[in-house]
């Protein structure tokens, strides 16, 4: 039952707005009007938080040490043992009814630590405009998962795809606004690279540090109150200074750094 302004339970978060772009009806069906949550350095973000929602509990990985030293190679390593690509997504849309997408999750270390590119979806995209993404896209008729990855990120921010070494498969997530699912990789590069990206579907390019998203000051988990979830759906959101990363991408963040932390 969810409950208004005046009867929310004790723990329960304000409702937010409902007017980001491509609403990820998977995540927040049955959105509410409300206040729009102010970020840190003044940057104002909105989320479709429903009319009730309430704090979760820690993220896997509170336990773990593992980001204070974690180096590139280390990371190859792990992932090749526990993300293997040799069964790599092989489903297109006539398997499952949805369509499919994949996307990069690209990493390169820098000052002693693994940093991953992401982007900010141009305002004017049909769907989940404005929204923090990895780069990536549909796959084109006859074209493997990784391949369009690949494709999507020169595309998008200019990354040479002879310079990405592609090294685990991430498990797949499914968004029901777009009624896809989406293929995550994991990719290597050498060094921080140089983007150019392309104004028509990015609006920004820019890195995190892994251990800077696990941080207790950045991740949080939500239990929203939404239509067909008893006891409420678990909604990850990473809130940087100047970007809230939440949905299908927030999912994706958090599979890597479980994976990681060995959760």
């Amino acid at each position: 039952m969810q409950a208004d302004q005046n009867t929310r339970p004790a723990g329960l978060l304000p409702g937010g707005p409902s007017n980001i772009a491509g609403l990820n009806a998977q995540d927040a069906t049955g959105a509410a009007e409300g206040n729009s949550a102010q970020l840190p350095g003044g940057s104002r973000k909105n989320i479709p938080r429903p009319s009730w929602s309430r704090r979760g509990g820690p993220p896997p990985w509170a336990s773990s040490r593992v980001f204070h030293d974690l180096s590139l190679a280390t990371l190859r390593a792990l992932l090749a043992s526990v993300a293997s690509l040799d069964s790599e997504h092989a489903q297109h849309s006539g398997d499952t009814g949805l369509q499919v997408a994949a996307v990069l999750v690209a990493l390169f270390e820098e000052a002693g630590a693994v940093r991953v590119v992401l982007t900010r979806r141009s305002a004017g995209l049909r769907r989940h405009g404005s929204e923090v993404a990895f780069p990536g896209g549909m796959l084109e008729p006859g074209e493997r998962p990784r391949d369009a990855a690949l494709r999507e990120a020169y595309e998008e921010i200019g990354l040479d795809p002879g310079a990405v070494e592609v090294v685990a498969e991430l498990p797949v997530t499914r968004t029901a606004s777009s009624a896809s699912e989406i293929v995550p990789f994991v990719g290597a590069l050498g060094a921080r690279p140089q983007f150019t990206p392309n104004s028509s579907e990015v609006e920004r390019v820019f890195d995190v540090a892994l251990g800077h998203l696990a941080s207790e000051s950045v991740y949080r988990q939500e239990i929203w109150g939404l239509p067909g979830h008893d006891g409420g759906h678990r909604m990850h959101l990473f809130e940087l200074e100047d970007e809230m990363i939440w949905g299908a991408t927030a999912r994706i963040l958090v599979s890597l750094l479980a994976l990681i932390s060995g959760q």
